[in-house]
């Protein structure tokens, strides 16, 4: 799955897109809503580990890695 992942991550840059971070409700919601709102065309990505990880203190996102979505943006043409 993470070989996929890198690579749709890889696509996805070469499309334009930039990836944001990667979050769960509420303050997914809520960041989704600040970037449409600032002009950004928004993407949500299911949560990998194995990619999105940042190797800091993810612990809780590997045990509930369904309810996390990793944010990817790009300005609206």
């Amino acid at each position: 799955m993470a070989e996929d992942a890198v690579s749709r991550r890889a696509f996805l840059v070469g499309q334009g897109w930039e990836q944001q971070g990667s979050f769960d409700e509420p303050r997914l919601s809520d960041i989704v809503e600040m970037y449409r709102e600032i002009g950004c065309e928004v993407l949500l990505e299911p949560y990998d580990p194995a990619v999105d990880g940042d190797g800091g203190c993810s612990a809780c996102m590997v045990v509930a890695k369904e309810w996390f979505r990793t944010i990817f943006t790009r300005k609206i043409a």
